[in-house]
């Protein structure tokens, strides 16, 4: 009989034989005991291991929950924690919010200072203009007042001063008297009246003879007007010499005196024509008559 045909008929014999026969039952079960435990032991082994796995859960039980209240003490100390934090940024921004008000509140302060200080400024720069104005519309009308008040006292001056001339004239053709000197005074009262300036008469010595080549006496009339010198020659006639000479006695004036005059003028009511071309080409203005002459001021 081969191997594998015993076990086969043990397979096949042995539950009936176990049941049947106590005896070999009770060896049989003494030969698995040697490798297997009993029921009763390994319900015993099964309690045991019960009882540790309950152990095990409760000793996991108890450390999760040491664990649960370490971390729910956590919790709170966060929570505690970030409570103080919110608190404290609350309280920093309430402090920037009250430094912000604070900086905006100043800065209004200053913004209104600035346009109130702007607004006096604006409006006393307002009373400087209406004042200048009124200033400047005062001395228009000042001046207006003055220069009809000056073309009257000039048309009335230049007729008495035709007539005067024409006395003049006729008294010389009458009587053959031709006064260079009451010619001169008279013009230059007619000057000084009509247009407030004053006339001079100056006589001075030429010792190095700059004029006519040698010393000798040099006279000019000298109109001052606000300060601005004019040399005129008043004479009852000039020629060209004449306008020469008066050329270079203004220029000696002007070297001597270091002032340059503003300009030359030739009040005559006789004026030789070649003079004239003279006149023309040194700068000399020319008038017949002192109603000639509309203005003195510096040209």
């Amino acid at each position: 009989m081969t191997a594998e045909s015993l076990k086969e008929s043990i397979r096949r014999e042995l539950p009936a034989l176990l049941r049947e026969d106590p005896v070999f039952r009770d060896e049989v079960l003494a030969l698995t005991r040697q490798h297997h435990p009993t029921r009763g032991e390994t319900d015993d082994w099964f309690h045991a291991l019960l009882g540790e796995l309950r152990r095990d859960r409760e000793e996991q039980s108890r450390k999760w929950e040491e664990q649960k209240a370490e971390a729910e003490r956590d919790r709170a100390e966060q929570a505690r924690k970030w409570e103080e934090q919110k608190a404290e940024a609350e309280r920093d921004r309430a402090e920037q919010a009250r430094k912000w008000e604070e900086q905006k509140a100043e800065a209004e302060r200053d913004r209104a200072e600035q346009v109130r200080k702007w607004d006096e400024q604006k409006a006393e720069t307002e009373r400087d203009r209406a004042e200048q104005a009124r200033k400047w519309d005062e001395q228009a009308r000042k001046w207006e007042e003055n220069a009809r008040h000056f073309d009257r006292v000039h048309e009335e001056i230049m007729a008495q001063a035709k007539k005067f001339d024409r006395s003049i004239g006729a008294l010389g053709a009458r009587w053959g008297i031709q006064s260079e000197t009451t010619f001169r005074n008279a013009l230059a009262g007619i000057l000084e009246e009509s247009f407030g300036v004053q006339v001079l008469n100056v006589n001075e010595f030429d010792d190095e003879g700059v004029v006519f080549g040698r010393p000798e006496q040099i006279e000019l009339d000298i109109i001052i007007k606000n300060g601005v010198v004019l040399i005129c020659e008043l004479k009852s006639s000039i020629d060209k010499a004449g306008m020469y000479s008066f050329e270079r006695k203004a220029r000696f004036y002007e070297t001597r005196h270091q002032r340059k005059a503003a300009r030359l003028m030739v009040i005559s009511p006789m004026v030789d024509a070649r003079a004239r071309k003279v006149a023309e080409r040194l700068g000399i203005e020319i008038y017949h008559d002192s109603t000639d002459v509309t203005s003195l001021d510096e040209s």
